[in-house]
């Protein structure tokens, strides 16, 4: 069962179309995203960079969406050499779901 405080971290990083817009597009990176030089895009995850891009942001901007869905537990991040990868946590995920569902 989540605490409470998770279950708010997570309604917080979903309150954003950004952030939501990712994890759609991260439940089948491979469809959504084109090969990558380092790291598999299902085992591994999905460069921060080519996130960047597809949603049309800077770096920075990027970092801070991805930072609260990490901190909110709904992705993880793996490094790659000197990229980040990232991929749903969809057992936190599911988590999320059931938390929010009771509540309401």
């Amino acid at each position: 069962m989540p605490k409470k405080d998770d279950s708010l971290k997570a309604l917080r990083a979903l309150a954003n179309p950004r952030r939501l817009q990712v994890l759609e597009w991260l439940k089948d990176p491979a469809a959504n995203f084109p090969p990558q030089e380092d790291g598999d895009l299902v085992q591994d995850g999905v460069c921060g960079v080519l996130i960047a891009t597809k949603l049309g942001v800077s770096q920075p901007t990027v970092s801070e969406h991805l930072k609260v869905l990490t901190e909110a537990d709904l992705i993880r991040g793996k490094r790659i050499k000197q990229w980040t990868f990232y991929k749903r946590n969809e057992s936190a995920i599911a988590a999320a779901k059931r938390a929010i569902a009771k509540a309401f």
